[in-house]
């Protein structure tokens, strides 16, 4: 054998004694050899872009949802250039129709007659006694104090009674009942001018002033008023001149919409009553209405300083002209702390009427007759419920009639 040979004999020897070795030492050192890697599934690139809820790693196979087409609706024609937008108001309700005011008269009546039926029949009991005495007068003229007909007045109703009775010598129910209203109706006056001057002038229209103590229904009596002359076919404008009372200019605007007649009013509460006012009137005068009503703040007769406020407001709105009407509201119920507040309200702002609310509360209508003692000024409508036409013009003969029935 050749030295070369010798030499790769050598070298694989060699090889195979440094293999048992290595195999040897891991052995003995407790190695263990790993175990082999599992195969991983090729991730395959994801057909469609993951959706809401959809998982980022393994998107789901399903395909993906469609959108929904929705029919639009189509668009307006334009509007030609230049032309304001025109946007949607909804229809407002129509304005209510009063019945006429003689139409109201018949169920006023009836209800006077029930709230004032005792002070006849007590009248007319005490007129058919057997004996008329002394007493007996007393107790007559005492039933008329009670219904406030005034001192005076029954004072006068009783001498003229008792010399009548005393002529004729009757005692009969139907002429003492005849006798009764004669009476009541010369001091209830028929004679008083009652007509409301709400007749439009020739450049302007009637300014009718609304006036009372906080309480007696001044704004509901505008918007009662406003609607029976809505039933005579006048153009009517409301002035919400109470600027103190939050929710009154929201209440007179409110009657105004039921009849379909404007509103006049502030945008904030505490302006001048004077300046709305005066307003109102402007606005009458502008549209060529025929009667401006305007509603003013309740006051008491005893503030002198809300007092001189209610005469400005008068003084403002003559600057249009002369006031045509003043009407003081009074609670009919309140006797004789409403003779009080007349007479005040009629020295600060001139009353030319007299509004009396609440007539078919109370049994004393003799109210009537002792404010128009009082002030020398007739009552020209009367309220006798909460309905919307329970305002009235007020007549004699009914109010008489409704008493001794």
């Amino acid at each position: 054998m050749g030295i070369l040979e010798q030499i790769v004999v050598l070298v694989i020897v060699l090889a195979g004694v440094v293999g048992s070795l290595a195999a040897g030492f891991v052995t003995h050192g407790r190695r263990t050899a790993l175990p082999p890697a599992p195969s991983r599934p090729a991730i395959r690139a994801p057909q469609h872009l993951p959706g809401v809820g959809d998982d980022a790693e393994e998107p789901r196979d399903s395909p993906t949802r469609t959108v929904d087409v929705v029919e639009l609706p189509e668009a307006p024609e334009p509007a030609a250039p230049g032309a304001p937008a025109e946007p949607e108001v909804p229809a407002a309700p129509a304005p209510e129709r009063p019945e006429p005011a003689a139409g109201r008269l018949v169920r006023l009546r009836t209800r006077l007659a029930r709230s004032n039926s005792a002070l006849g029949q007590g009248l007319l009991a005490l007129l058919s006694r057997d004996t008329l005495d002394e007493s007996t007068w007393e107790e007559v003229e005492d039933t008329l104090l009670l219904a406030d007909i005034g001192v005076d007045p029954a004072t006068e109703i009783v001498d003229s009674l008792r010399e009548r009775v005393r002529v004729l010598g009757t005692r009969d129910a139907d002429q003492l009942r005849a006798l009764l209203r004669e009476e009541l109706v010369r001091v209830v006056d028929p004679a008083m001018d009652r007509a409301l001057r709400v007749e439009r002038h020739a450049e302007r229209p009637a300014v009718v002033l609304v006036v009372g103590v906080n309480g007696t229904g001044k704004t509901t009596t505008v918007g009662k008023l406003a609607r029976v002359l809505v039933a005579q076919d006048k153009d009517v404008v409301l002035g919400a001149a109470d600027t103190f009372r939050a929710a009154a200019a929201d209440q007179l605007q409110t009657w105004g919409e039921r009849v379909g007649v404007p509103t006049v009013r502030s945008d904030r509460d505490g302006a001048d009553p004077a300046a709305v006012a005066f307003d109102a009137v402007r606005a009458g005068i502008e549209a060529e209405a025929d009667v401006v009503l305007v509603d003013t703040a309740g006051r008491l007769q005893n503030k002198a300083g809300l007092m001189d406020e209610l005469g400005k407001v008068k003084r403002v709105v003559e600057k249009h002209g002369p006031v045509d009407e003043v009407l003081l509201v009074l609670d009919a119920t309140t006797g004789q702390n409403g003779m009080q507040q007349a007479r005040v309200f009629s020295e600060v702002v001139d009353v030319t009427g007299i509004v009396l609310t609440k007539l078919d509360g109370t049994a004393k209508g003799g109210i009537v007759v002792a404010v128009q003692r009082a002030l020398g000024v007739p009552v020209k409508l009367v309220g006798l419920g909460e309905g919307v036409d329970d305002l009235a013009p007020f007549e004699v003969e009914a109010f008489v009639d409704a008493i001794v029935g």
